[in-house]
C-alpha cells in the first residue's frame, strides 16, 4: 500500500527550506509541489549517476543527465506511437503507454535507473514538460480560426459550465458517501470534486489533432469550452487552496479579482492580436533576418504567456491567443504556412511525445490492488460527470447525439492538470486523517492519479470512434 506519508513527494523526516516553495508552490494561481531533495543519486566527484556503480560508475554532468532523459523518452515514446498508429489508434495512446512502461520499469528497478525513478522531482524536466504544453497550445491556436472558434460561444460557455459544475457536484457527493469522518473530511470531499471537474486543454487539443478533428464544429466546441473551463478552474483552485489553508472559502473580492484578471487578459489579447500583431508583422517584413516569422510568433506567445501569469492566469492562455491571432494576413500566407509547419514539427517530433509519456509515468497501481472499488467509483463518476455535464448542454444547443457524446468525451481528458491538483492535496497532508489511516484515504491519491491517466488514454481512443462516424475532419 502506498501510504501518503511515505510518498516520494513528501519524504519522511524531510524538512523543506523556508524559501523552497517560492516558485513551485504558488505561481500564477497554479499550485504544484516541488521536491525537498536532490533528484539524482550522487556518484564519485559529486556527479550524478545514470546507473549504479562504484569507481567505474558512469558519471554525468547535469546536461548529460537531461540528454539521457530526453533520449530515453523520445525513443520509447516514438516507438510506442508507431505501434499505436499501425494498430489504427491515435499516436497519443502509444505515447501514454510508453510513459506507463517507463514508469513501471523505473519504479521496479530504482537502483538500475536512478535518474528515471526520481524523475518527478526533476525541475528541469518539469520545465520541458511545461514548454511542451506551451507549444501544444500555440499549435492549437494556429490551426484554428478566431471567428469560427467563438461562433457558438453560448454553446461553448454552457458546455464549459456544465462540464465543470456537474462533475464537481458528483465528486463532492461521492466523497460524502465513501470518505470516513475526520477533521479533513470536507477538504477531502472538495479535493475529489475539483479533481473530477478539471479538463486538460492540451490533452483535448492533441486528441483532436490525432483524429483530424481540431477544426471541426465539435473540435472547436471542445477547445473553446476547455479554454473557458481553464479560466473557471482558477476559481475552483482558489476555493480549494483556501479551504486547505484556512478551512474557509475565499471571499467575494477573490472571485472578483479572478474575473477581472480574466476579462483584462481577454481584452488585451484581443487588441494585441487583432491590431498589434498585424502592425508588428508589417514592420517585421522589412527586416532581413532568417526565420524571422518563427521568432515573431514565439515572442508573441511568450509575451502573452508572461502577461497571463502576471495577471494570475495560466500561461497556456497566452500561447493559445498568440497562435489564434497569427493569421496569414499578419505577415503573409507563406510565413503563416512556414510557422505552422515548424511548430507542428517541434510538437509532433519532439515535445508532444515527451509530454504524454511524462503523464503516463505517474501511474501507480497500488490502489487497484488494495481498493479497486474506489478506483472504479472515481473513474465512473469522472466520466459520467463530464458526459452529462458537457454532453447534455451541447445536445440542448443543437448538437447531435454522437456530437454531444464526442464533446463529453473530449472534455473528459484530465492529464497533468489533475496530477497537479493531487500533488497540492498530498503536500498539504490531506491524506493523513483520520488515524489510523483507512485504506480508502491511503489510496485516494493513487486512485485520482489512475483516473487522470485512464481518462487521458480513453479520450484519444473514444474520440477516434465517435468522430469517425461524424466526419471528423469536416466543418460539421
Amino acid at each position: 500500500m502506498r501510504d501518503a506519508r511515505n510518498h516520494p513527494l513528501r519524504p519522511p523526516g524531510t524538512a523543506c527550506p523556508a524559501n523552497h516553495w517560492k516558485r513551485g508552490f504558488f505561481a500564477g494561481n497554479r499550485l504544484h509541489p516541488l521536491p525537498c531533495e536532490s533528484l539524482f543519486p550522487v556518484g564519485p566527484r559529486g556527479a550524478a549517476r545514470l546507473w549504479p556503480g562504484e569507481d567505474n560508475s558512469f558519471t554525468t554532468s547535469n546536461g548529460l543527465e537531461l540528454f539521457y532523459i530526453l533520449l530515453v523518452f523520445l525513443v520509447v515514446a516514438r516507438l510506442f506511437g508507431e505501434v499505436a498508429v499501425r494498430l489504427g489508434q491515435p499516436v497519443l495512446v502509444g505515447e501514454l503507454i510508453a510513459g506507463i512502461v517507463l514508469g513501471l520499469v523505473a519504479g521496479n528497478a530504482p537502483d538500475r535507473f536512478p535518474v528515471l525513478s526520481g524523475l518527478e522531482h526533476n525541475e528541469v524536466f518539469s520545465a520541458i514538460v511545461e514548454l511542451a504544453t506551451f507549444f501544444l497550445m500555440l499549435l492549437a491556436g494556429l490551426e484554428l480560426r478566431p471567428n469560427d472558434l467563438f461562433k457558438d460561444l453560448d454553446r461553448s460557455a454552457a458546455v464549459a459550465t456544465g462540464g465543470m459544475l456537474v462533475p464537481l457536484a458528483i465528486g463532492i457527493g461521492l466523497g460524502w458517501w465513501i470518505l470516513p469522518e475526520s477533521d479533513l473530511r470536507f477538504s477531502q470531499m472538495m479535493f475529489l470534486g475539483v479533481a473530477l471537474a478539471i479538463t486538460a486543454v492540451p490533452v483535448a487539443v492533441k486528441a483532436l489533432m490525432d483524429v483530424n478533428a481540431l477544426d471541426s464544429r465539435v473540435g472547436r466546441t471542445i477547445v473553446a469550452s476547455a479554454v473557458i473551463d481553464d479560466i473557471l478552474s482558477l476559481v475552483l483552485l482558489a476555493v480549494f487552496t483556501a479551504v486547505l489553508e484556512t478551512g474557509t472559502t475565499p471571499g467575494a473580492m477573490d472571485f472578483l479579482r479572478i474575473g477581472g484578471s480574466s476579462l483584462l487578459f481577454i481584452g488585451i489579447a484581443y487588441l494585441v492580436g487583432r491590431y498589434g500583431l498585424r502592425w508588428l508583422g508589417r514592420q517585421a517584413r522589412k527586416l532581413r533576418l532568417e526565420q524571422l516569422e518563427f521568432t515573431f510568433v514565439l515572442v508573441s506567445g511568450l509575451a502573452l504567456a508572461v502577461l497571463a501569469e502576471l495577471l494570475g492566469l495560466h500561461f497556456i492562455l497566452g500561447a493559445f491567443a498568440a497562435g489564434l491571432f497569427f493569421r496569414p494576413e499578419t505577415m503573409s500566407s507563406k510565413a503563416y504556412k512556414s510557422v505552422l509547419d515548424k511548430v507542428e514539427a517541434v510538437n509532433t517530433g519532439f515535445l508532444a511525445p515527451i509530454f504524454f509519456a511524462s503523464i503516463g509515468m505517474h501511474l501507480d497501481l497500488s490502489a487497484v490492488v488494495e481498493t479497486p472499488w474506489i478506483v472504479v467509483a472515481i473513474l465512473v463518476a469522472a466520466t459520467i460527470g463530464k458526459l452529462i455535464g458537457a454532453g447534455v448542454p451541447a445536445r440542448m444547443r443543437g448538437a447531435s447525439m454522437r456530437e454531444s457524446a464526442a464533446i463529453g468525451i473530449g472534455m473528459n481528458a484530465r492529464g497533468a492538470v489533475e496530477l497537479i491538483i493531487a500533488g497540492i492535496a498530498l503536500d498539504a497532508g490531506l491524506f493523513l486523517q483520520p488515524e489510523p489511516i483507512p485504506p480508502v484515504i491511503a489510496n485516494l491519491f493513487s486512485a485520482v492519479v489512475i483516473t487522470a491517466i485512464v481518462t487521458t488514454l480513453t479520450t484519444g481512443l473514444l474520440l477516434k470512434r465517435f468522430m469517425a462516424g461524424s466526419g471528423s475532419g469536416e466543418d460539421t
